[in-house]
């Protein structure tokens, strides 16, 4: 597939003194299928851009987004539209919003689209059902994560697996100054990982996000626990301008402020990004495709860049699901996975997907350097086909070139 690239052909139209426009359009190239976010940058505005400014469409105003630092616009851009648009200065915006929303309801972050909560980020203490050690409890992670038509995806605390936590991605069999420490399995009393602060929420007529604070915290030294990885979380949730669609990025950014660093050693289990699915799922009903043709049987412990997860709706009507796409630049892409066999759980088959960057090499994190891993996940009811997957992965993998001329 050749790469997009995003020509901005920018005219300032003299002229027309009290009227800035600057016209900029979109060329693609071959195989691209879906509609995907694109950021106009402002960097090469040599005098700034002063006031209100928005993005239209032939004439016609679209939904745009200000970065938080004001340095490029954000609108989405649909392949078959062939759209030819224009930056203009304005008086008064014209586009009521933000229509997605960063908000805190039930002890959680919760993002928004139209109205309806998607994505909840659990940032006070979850305990764990009564009778159950307290060990168990959790603080920072995703649940419920809902599909557009509100059907819920994620599960927490199932009774095989107290630990499990919904959308999170805790470091497993990992080595502090000699010392095995497990983030995963809470009740080890080994370690654990909790919210700390939020640093940022926006919200807009294109995206909503936040970035939280994350300590993994090391239970087993002796005088008091310590933080043995400091880890900044960011999520955004992007409007496809679909109904039965959005698209989620999942960027986690860690140090150890450890004065040897941390070992994560070699194991199925850990990091990364893992969803245990709602309890609906088992082997009779969800499927699996990845990017190299691997399928539920055959998926686990292979290598993909893409990974579509789906299977029937709570309706029992239809199907819905989640494609996990990969960045290129993460560490062992394309990457390994870990999905359950359908023999899990007592032949129940339930569902539990993870990218596992470190399931075949382990992993040194050196002290007071800075690690990155990036995932995309576009949430879907209906169905995603593989063409689909690989469309969303190109776009992601190869974000549009921007290229400005003044004329």
């Amino acid at each position: 597939m050749k790469q997009i690239f995003l020509f901005c052909l920018v005219i300032a139209l003299g002229s027309c003194k009290e009227k800035e426009i600057y016209r900029f359009e979109v060329k693609e190239g071959d195989g691209i299928l879906n509609a995907f976010p694109v950021a106009l940058e402002l960097y090469d505005f040599k005098n700034g851009l002063e006031g209100e400014y928005m993005i239209f469409d032939h004439g016609e105003p679209i939904s745009s987004q200000w970065d938080g630092e004001g340095k490029k616009i954000w609108f989405l851009h649909h392949p078959d539209t062939k759209s030819s648009y224009s930056l203009e200065k304005v008086e008064k915006k014209r586009i009521p919003g933000p229509n997605l929303l960063a908000s805190k309801a039930k002890r959680s972050l919760q993002l928004s689209m139209e109205g309806n909560p998607l994505v909840q980020y659990r940032y006070e203490m979850m305990y764990p059902p009564e009778g159950i050690d307290s060990l168990y409890k959790k603080s920072g992670f995703i649940h419920p994560l809902r599909t557009p038509k509100g059907d819920t995806l994620t599960r927490i605390q199932p009774p095989d697996h107290y630990h499990h936590y919904g959308l999170w991605g805790p470091w497993t069999h990992t080595q502090v100054d000699g010392e095995r420490v497990d983030f995963w399995n809470l009740g080890e009393g080994m370690g654990t990982v909790l919210f700390k602060e939020f640093k940022e929420t926006s919200s807009g007529n294109v995206l909503t996000s936040f970035t939280a604070t994350q300590e993994h915290i090391d239970l087993k030294t002796v005088n008091a626990p310590q933080v043995a990885l400091n880890e900044n979380l960011k999520v955004q949730l992007w409007n496809l301008d679909r109904p039965d669609r959005y698209m989620l990025d999942y960027t986690t950014s860690f140090t150890s402020p450890l004065e040897s660093g941390m070992l994560f050693e070699a194991y199925r289990y850990g990091g990364g990004i893992g969803l245990r699915f709602n309890e609906r799922w088992h082997k009779d009903n969800c499927s699996v495709l990845t990017s190299e043709g691997k399928d539920r049987l055959t998926a686990d412990g292979s290598n993909a860049r893409w990974c579509i997860v789906s299977g029937t709706s709570l309706d029992g009507q239809g199907t819905h699901g989640i494609v996990f796409l990969s960045h290129p630049k993460n560490r062992m892409h394309p990457e390994p996975m870990r999905i359950w066999p359908v023999d899990a759980n007592g032949g129940r088959g339930d569902m539990f997907f993870e990218f596992c960057p470190i399931r075949h090499e382990e992993w040194k994190i050196e002290p007071d350097k800075t690690y990155e891993l990036n995932y995309r996940m576009v949430v879907f009811d209906g169905e995603l086909t593989a063409k689909e997957a690989e469309a969303y992965w190109q776009a992601f993998a190869e974000p549009p070139q921007v290229q400005i001329r003044k004329e």
